[in-house]
């Protein structure tokens, strides 16, 4: 999932400050009875992902009994975003990311949902040696540096032990602007105009596709950092139109002005299509009764998402959707619901495979970056030297008649190396 720009606990381009924002050490769990902790948003505009994303891991951890190998496995779920804020929030972050320092039982931490977030609780875990699989994390800069779309410093600030501690199960953003441009190639666009949000997750977003336009026959008339609280768009949507665009590219949030734009985008280009990343796919973007753009332009609304419908996915229809179905009630849980399901069973399975030794943090971590053709409800995959996974399908949604995004098709793009 996107990355927004934060302050307080990270400050671009300098040395992570642990001791500011928690940190600690300890030598890690002795004993057969561990704890591996949750921390993603739990109130605000994700929920209808997270909560799904929850009740996956604990579906994990029930069918292996609490268990993995000879260890007895508690979960702790925590909530990294405030009411107040209505999405994650950098001081629940760090304090999500204390907690599981402090707790010398604690043996993995599954989170983040907001690479942000993960900005802020990597460090602060990195120094203890927990690992970390993140289940939504998209920003490339937190595992590999990419010239024009991470900043300076990035990854290594967020690793002050030296050593990499953190795993993520989706693709990354330069996956997702390439299957972004793929999308708009087969939609027909020609000249795309983009608009970023100035923060880190847009804007890295936005250079990712134009780096890679190239490779895709598209050409990009422009890339305009916007205000989010500009009141409109309208002359912006003008010169948009001055520059011949056949589509146009938001790359930011819903909440940094994804839905003014493209009303003003449309109101100036009646047929132009409309493209997002996942920080738009959501109902609050495209259905009008939760605030979104009008019905009127659904049909020509695209957006973006790591995850696609449950029967894409090897273990999705079987042996996933059964089980959990009968646990919880529910035939179609939002798909974030599979990789909670499947970060909770990467898990118990690393700690099952070690043995004795299962209760050793650097043990699991070492294993975690050693997983290599993981067959697993999501496909086969591994991990690279990075900690990225080998997985690389985006799925393409549109607008559905109940003002929803509905899968149209997945998409597996070429991408280009960092630029030199």
């Amino acid at each position: 999932m996107f990355r927004k720009a934060i302050a307080g606990c990270l400050i671009a381009g300098a040395t992570v400050a642990i001791g500011a924002c928690g940190g600690g050490g300890g030598g890690g769990p002795s004993g057969n009875n561990l704890t591996i902790y949750s921390s993603l948003p739990l109130v605000g505009a994700s929920t209808s992902q997270t909560k799904p994303l929850v009740n996956g891991e604990k579906l994990a951890l029930d069918q292996a009994g609490g268990k993995a190998g000879q260890f007895n496995i508690k979960l702790v779920s925590l909530n990294d975003a405030t009411a107040q804020a209505g999405e994650w929030d950098p001081g629940q972050c760090a304090s999500d990311a204390r907690k599981a320092v402090s707790d010398s039982s604690t043996i993995l931490y599954i989170g983040e949902f907001n690479s942000g977030c993960s900005e802020v609780s990597i460090p602060i875990l990195n120094r203890a040696g927990i690992p970390q699989i993140s289940p939504a994390n998209t920003y490339p800069g937190l595992t590999f540096s990419y010239p024009g779309v991470t900043l300076a410093g990035e990854p290594e600030k967020f690793y002050p032990a030296g050593d990499r501690t953190y795993t993520r199960i989706v693709p990354n953003d330069i996956i997702q602007s390439a299957a972004l441009l793929e999308a708009m190639k087969q939609a027909g666009c020609t000249k795309v105009a983009v608009a970023n949000d100035k923060e880190a997750y847009g804007a890295g977003l936005a250079a990712a596709a134009v780096h890679q336009k190239g490779l895709y026959g598209i050409d990009i008339t422009s890339n305009t950092g916007i205000n989010p609280k500009a009141p409109n768009f309208r002359s912006y949507a003008s010169k948009v139109k001055s520059e011949g665009a056949d589509c146009f590219f938001f790359a930011g949030l819903v909440a940094t002005g994804a839905v003014e734009l493209a009303k003003d985008i449309n109101n100036a280009l009646p047929s132009a299509k409309i493209f997002g990343g996942d920080g738009v796919c959501t109902a609050t973007y495209t259905n009008p009764s939760q605030g979104g753009v009008p019905a009127s332009i659904d049909h020509l609304i695209y957006c973006t998402v790591a995850t696609r419908p449950l029967k894409s996915y090897p273990g999705g229809i079987n042996p996933f959707l059964p089980a959990y179905k009968k646990k919880y009630g529910v035939s179609s849980p939002d798909p974030y619901a599979i990789y909670g399901y499947e970060a909770m069973s990467l898990a118990l399975d690393t700690i099952k495979g070690l043995g004795s030794k299962g209760n050793d943090r650097s043990a699991v971590r070492d294993a975690l970056f050693n997983t290599k053709d993981r067959h697993s409800v999501l496909g086969t995959y591994g991990f690279d030297k990075d900690g990225d996974t080998t997985l690389k399908i985006y799925g393409l949604y549109k607008v559905g008649s109940d003002g929803n995004p509905v899968f149209d098709k997945s998409l597996k793009p070429k991408t280009l190396p960092p630029p030199s």
